[in-house]
């Protein structure tokens, strides 16, 4: 189901709680709000629809991943850049890494490992900061 945009800073700045699998209606409906505004966002995570899980959706190429309490446990390559976010008004700089890898639950419970870089880096880190009530 779609879900209303949270602009409310506060909230957003609030960490997510660890999510479990009763948890999981809220990644699909990440996924129909993704779809959604696929025109001008590429990544969303459950705080953002006023769910305080750690769940995020990042569109890769032509697919959207469903990443279940992420970690990031590898970065390397840092570097300044401006982001937007769907929650927040305008452009503002932060940090990132040209490459990570994070560890994550799929849909199906199952962990992933998975090494990233680039673009698709840089939108997993910013959802990852969304859990931990980090805004850009």
């Amino acid at each position: 189901m779609i879900k209303p945009i949270t602009h409310d800073q506060k909230q957003l700045s609030q960490p997510s709680q660890t999510a479990t699998r009763q948890d999981l209606p809220i990644a699909q409906d990440l996924l129909d709000t993704l779809v959604a505004h696929r025109q001008n966002c590429v990544g969303m995570a459950a705080n953002m629809i006023g769910q305080r899980k750690r769940i995020i959706v990042v569109t890769m190429g032509m697919t959207n991943v469903v990443m279940i309490n992420p970690q990031m446990i590898a970065k390397s390559n840092p570097y300044q850049t401006m982001e937007g976010c769907l929650s927040l008004t305008g452009q503002r700089p932060t940090r990132r890494f040209k490459n990570i890898t994070v560890r994550f639950l799929n849909q199906d419970w199952q962990q992933v490992t998975l090494p990233l870089s680039g673009w698709v880096a840089e939108i997993v880190q910013h959802e990852i900061d969304h859990c931990d009530g980090i805004l850009i």
